[in-house]
């Protein structure tokens, strides 16, 4: 994915969050608090796994969707609640993007990837680390993004 194209999906996500009006979730489903949460966290280990792609040094990348809430409620008490969770993500989300831009061939390094998207995507194997960023910005970032349209009660809406 091009670092453009994943902006675009992170502007999409922060431009719902700064929609704002969501309401609670269902049981055992994460709030819209814990999702940006998950979120910034998730951003933070992936551009951490890109510095390390980007100085040649090994490096596993195992995503956040098994993360314990209370790791997210932690979150979500340190930023202040959905205002500066989103000010945390709009700050990880573009070192990410800037990262990404630096990648040219170093995309192709294979990083063990460790990852689950419900029960639709499990990777356990070495992935080109561009695919995962792929991955991230075309299945990961538009399932939260759907998540927090249903939470407003407006649908997944198109590209989700």
């Amino acid at each position: 994915m091009e670092s453009g194209e994943l902006r675009g999906v992170y502007e999409a996500v922060l431009a719902e969050v700064d929609v704002g009006g969501f309401g609670p979730p269902l049981d055992g489903e994460l709030s819209a608090e814990q999702i940006v949460a998950h979120l910034a966290a998730n951003d933070e280990l992936m551009s951490e796994a890109t510095e390390a792609v980007l100085a040649g040094s090994p490096f596993a990348y195992y995503d956040l969707e098994t993360i314990h809430r209370p790791q997210l409620d932690a979150l979500v008490s340190e930023c202040g609640g959905l205002d500066g969770l989103a000010t945390l993500l709009r700050g990880t989300s573009q070192k990410l993007c800037a990262l990404t831009e630096r990648l040219g061939p170093a995309a192709e390094t294979s990083v063990d990837t460790h990852l689950r998207e419900g029960f639709d995507l499990i990777v356990d194997e070495a992935l080109p680390w561009g695919r995962t960023l792929d991955l991230h910005g075309r299945v990961h970032l538009p399932k939260h993004l759907a998540q927090l349209r249903t939470l407003r009660g407006v649908g997944p809406g198109p590209g989700a």
